[in-house]
């Protein structure tokens, strides 16, 4: 199998569970490992063949823009949902950080992994 992977993206969301977090959109820190086939794309050299990663991280960021979420779970699997079918990716890996959340802790989040086999 085959990774793309898209370390350190940021991207702004509304999320949280109290009233305070949800008065202005938080930028987030994501991690992303996208498992897909690269023999087409190897061979043929184009673009086309394989996960467009500036896409990707263009998409996703137009999309969470507009949605909001009480829970870093939530947020997650909609990323990893967002991902497999709109990219057709075999798996997705999604790492999602909400730094500086809590006093005298760096990072705080999930991190989730999806396939389109799973049920």
């Amino acid at each position: 199998m085959d990774t793309i992977f898209l370390h350190g993206m940021t991207a702004q969301t509304l999320i949280g569970v109290y009233q305070w977090e949800r008065q202005q959109r938080q930028t987030l820190l994501l991690d992303l490992d996208i498992g897909t086939d690269f023999r087409q794309a190897a061979h043929s050299d184009n673009i086309d063949d394989t996960i467009h990663y500036a896409k990707v991280v263009e998409n996703l960021r137009e999309a969470l823009a507009e949605e909001e979420f009480l829970l870093l779970e939530a947020l997650a699997e909609y990323i990893a949902q967002f991902i497999l079918t709109r990219f057709g990716a075999l798996w997705v890996r999604v790492k999602v950080i909400k730094p500086g959340i809590l006093a005298g802790v760096k990072e705080v989040g999930v991190l989730i992994e999806r396939s389109r086999l799973a049920v």
